[in-house]
């Protein structure tokens, strides 16, 4: 038998409590032996939920419990959990997590604490899709090209809306949290945060980069408007929230944003909650990885996938899957560094000389225009939509600038990467 503590019994956690009791027979022969569930640790007693399994809220009672073989980390939150998390694992537990935040920050310490103890996290990214072991055992034998990635099914519904039905921003957000898919604050989700958190742990696992989120560059979708999806269409673009982890010589770039994406390609055709990722091997090739991303269910099927992996006596070690440094001088490259094809749309006087202005930033900052429309805006107005040939980063944040110090630019432009 293998017991468990459950620390955070909300959906995810009461989903794997009540999986593991109404699957127990089939959960039992792949792992086979019986997994039990001890005790779970919630902040409120008082507040009724819908498991059969004894409640404390005492954290102390699973950690301290030599019966308790694994512990389930499912609280949210980044330093109380790395404190519980490090104790458990000092305690000579087992841990399973899904919790991205905590590994975005932590991941490497946490690997170090862990040494030979097994520590498993396939369900802080992609829900139930099991992105972790294949990037960790499954294509482990590849030098990872490129990951590609829609890993945050809110943002994904949101553009998905915008782009199938024309409608707004602000009402698709405000039904994509009476649909239960964004909180009550989006912030995390449409801001780029939690995506980039997952993709750092991607980013771990492929390349060996121990990077922390405020070190890449992270942009939400809180700017795209039907004038930027129109664009899109006519050029054949999609438009998605990417993370994108790509290996560029001795350097790694690490970025989350929107970017336009041709329709042709796979991960393009992941709609609404569903979460796609992309991956590039040096030997393998393209492999898609696509399913649902978040939900109760979903994820607890890739939580309780590591505790059977572990009941059957399977090792994690090492946690990120290599004992030694992956791929030795590997360094993350600089936000301002990135390479890109760009799509700018500039909301500006309708009057002659404007077009020669606009042309003239771009042409000193050696950025080429590959594109240009021109669509009547309100009253003397006038909306430039621009596409890019490939520049730097810094060169197209310089352009920004000065672009919006003209005179003749009545709105600060808004930039979205092409990502071909």
């Amino acid at each position: 038998m293998v017991q468990i503590g459950i620390i955070g019994v909300g959906t995810v956690g009461a989903s794997v409590a009540q999986i593991l009791e109404n699957n127990r027979d089939i959960i039992s022969a792949r792992a086979g032996k019986e997994i039990v569930v001890k005790k779970g640790v919630v902040r409120n007693l008082s507040r009724a939920r819908d498991v059969n399994i004894p409640l404390t809220d005492r954290v102390e009672e699973v950690l301290e419990d030599p019966k308790i073989d694994i512990v389930v980390e499912l609280m949210g939150g980044v330093e109380e959990p790395y404190r519980v998390v490090r104790k458990a694992l000092e305690n000579g537990k087992a841990v399973v997590t899904a919790n991205k935040a905590l590994l975005a920050y932590h991941r490497y310490e946490l690997q170090e604490v862990a040494r030979d103890l097994p520590f498993e996290y396939e369900a802080s990214v992609a829900g139930g899709i099991p992105i972790i072991k294949a990037l960790r055992e499954g294509l482990s034998a590849n030098h990872i090209e490129s990951i590609k990635g829609i890993i945050n099914g809110t943002a994904n519904y949101i553009l998905t809306k915008m782009m199938t039905e024309g409608a707004d921003f602000a009402p698709t957000l405000k039904e994509a949290q009476e649909l239960g898919y964004a909180e009550a604050d989006p912030t995390f989700d449409i801001g780029g945060f939690d995506a980039a958190h997952k993709l750092l742990i991607l980013a771990s696992i492929a390349y060996g980069i121990d990077a922390k989120p405020e070190d890449i560059l992270i942009e939400g979708i809180e700017s795209v408007t039907q004038e930027d999806i129109g664009f899109a269409k006519e050029f054949g673009y999609t438009i998605k929230l990417l993370g994108i982890a790509k290996k560029v010589g001795e350097f790694v770039e690490l970025r989350v944003h929107p970017a336009l994406v041709p329709q042709r390609e796979m991960i393009a055709k992941v709609e609404g909650v569903m979460n796609g990722i992309s991956v590039i091997g040096d030997k393998v090739g393209e492999t898609m990885y696509y399913g649902p991303g978040a939900g109760g269910d979903a994820t607890a099927s890739a939580v309780i996938s590591d505790i059977i992996a572990i009941a059957r006596g399977g090792k994690s070690s090492p946690m990120l899957g290599f004992k030694r440094p992956l791929e030795s001088g590997l360094k993350l490259l600089a936000k301002e560094a990135v390479v890109s094809k760009y799509y700018l749309r500039l909301e500006v006087a309708d009057r002659p000389g404007v077009l020669a202005k606009v042309s003239q930033v771009m042409g000193e900052e050696r950025i080429s225009i590959e594109t240009m429309l021109q669509r009547p805006g309100s009253g003397e107005s006038a909306s430039l939509l621009l596409a890019t040939h490939a520049c730097e980063e810094r060169a197209m944040q310089e352009a920004l600038k000065r672009l919006f110090e003209l005179e003749s630019v009545k709105e600060r432009p808004v930039m979205i990467r092409i990502e071909n």
